[in-house]
């Protein structure tokens, strides 16, 4: 056994704890209640996560409902669709300031945002491609971190700065992530290296197609796109990157370093990366199922993915299923309409109808294999959103970060409200120490 493997054993062996130690003194694990709903530890008006009542002590499943600032998701999307414009620079001004903006203010906003896409001078070249990265996700945190050294009020907490540096990053993330995804494949792929500027004249979710594709992508591409930025801006203060983000904040650091640490979360496989997992798994659904229109062999594969028996042998199946909904996900039922047209102007509705009878199966598959007590459970925007990105040719290792390019707005908000309005307390959870008390022996004597 080498140092190395000797020391990893006895770390894992000290980290063993009995199980029943943790209902004996009542601990919430992942602060989680009993019933799997989340532990109250703060107050917002940003976001609200609707998936259940509670009724006598216990969860009532409904149909799930999300709300940005009191808007409710759907009645905002279907506002800026209706009229024929991208939503998602309004949504970041109303998770901002709390009020939807009328057309000059949202006009004013969108000349700022242009103004701060602009990265400084050589960052592009010192942070982002000479710094080669293999993975976008931490090429983003360390972009946000170096954009520290080029604020010279980095660590000032006045609101105005506060708001000046949340509006730098919304409008800098997307140029960033784009950038880093040609670094990256210029340096370990031996493919060109492309940098286009963004446009002012475009919105922030056809100034990325732009970046990454040129000007081959659509209308609807980039109407889905925009519209899958709105529905991943903004998910409550209790999701983990949101949570990073006021954690880290409550202790009164810098925005750099706060967004940096919510980065690091977001990139996490059971929290940013899960649509990655979908695809891979409906790759390996559409390889073992003959006919994707029989009900009975589709029960059946999914009926062996819940055993073990099949793709990942983890017993799950990806994007079925949230911590919070119930009967629907809002997001998704949005994303999933559109994601329709988009299927048909590709001509992969095959593929559609395949997620729409897995969406529609697994409840029941689920119910069979754990019984009664089994949760109400539902199609998850992750389910949609990989098959989305897929249709626009999209690249894989910018699936992750295209939720970052979302939720930056309201990481930056929660962030906002954390340090100005506040308890103004560091969040400090604790925990009980478990272990025996020890004697102390000289070096000589161990």
């Amino acid at each position: 056994m080498t140092l190395l493997e000797n020391l990893a054993k006895k770390a894992v062996q000290s980290c063993e704890i009995p199980k029943q130690l943790f209902n004996e003194y009542g601990v919430k694990r992942g602060l989680r209640n009993d019933d799997f709903s989340g532990v109250l530890v703060g107050l917002t008006h940003i976001g609200n996560v609707v998936g259940y009542d509670k009724k006598d002590g216990a969860l009532v499943p409904r149909e799930g409902e999300l709300y940005y600032r009191g808007y409710e998701l759907k009645d905002l999307a279907n506002g800026f669709m209706s009229a024929g414009r991208h939503g998602f620079e309004e949504t970041a001004y109303l998770l901002l300031t709390g009020q939807l903006p009328n057309a000059d203010e949202l006009s004013a906003f969108n000349d700022l945002l242009g103004e701060e896409s602009e990265l400084p001078p050589f960052f592009s070249k010192n942070m982002i491609l000479s710094l080669r990265g293999r993975d976008v996700m931490n090429m983003l945190a360390r972009s946000v971190l170096g954009l520290y050294a080029a604020d010279e009020e980095a660590e000032n907490f006045d609101e105005v700065n506060l708001i000046k540096q949340a509006v730098s990053l919304i409008a800098k993330f997307p140029v960033i992530v784009a950038y880093a995804y040609y670094g990256m494949r210029h340096s370990f792929q031996r493919k060109s290296l492309i940098i286009r500027h963004p446009q002012k004249d475009l919105s922030l979710a056809e100034n990325f197609l732009y970046m990454l594709k040129g000007n081959d992508y659509t209308k609807l591409e980039a109407d889905l796109l925009d519209l899958s930025l709105v529905i991943h801006a903004e998910h409550g203060g209790g999701n983990n990157s949101t949570f990073t983000t006021r954690l880290v904040s409550s202790a009164q650091t810098d925005t750099y370093s706060a967004i940096a640490s919510a980065l690091g979360s977001l990139k996490g496989g059971l929290h940013g990366g899960a649509n990655l997992k979908v695809i891979d798994m409906m790759d390996n659904i559409k390889e073992n199922v003959k006919d994707w229109g029989d009900k009975k062999e589709v029960t059946e594969y999914l009926l062996k993915m819940l055993n073990k028996q099949a793709f990942d042998k983890t017993g799950k199946i990806y994007g079925i299923g949230h911590a919070i909904y119930t009967l629907s996900d809002p997001r998704a039922v949005l994303l999933k309409e559109k994601a329709r047209e988009l299927a048909a102007e590709k001509d992969r509705m095959d593929e559609f109808k395949l997620y729409e009878l897995i969406e529609e199966l697994a409840p029941e598959v689920f119910y069979q294999f754990k019984g009664e007590n089994a949760k109400v459970i539902c199609a998850n925007v992750d389910f949609y959103s990989g098959f989305v990105y897929q249709c626009i040719k999209i690249p894989k290792e910018i699936y992750t970060p295209i939720f970052a390019v979302a939720r930056i707005a309201g990481w930056a908000a929660h962030r906002i409200e954390e340090v100005t309005f506040s308890s103004r307390r560091i969040i400090r959870p604790a925990y009980k120490c478990v272990i025996d008390r020890s004697t102390y022996l000289p070096l000589e004597s161990r």
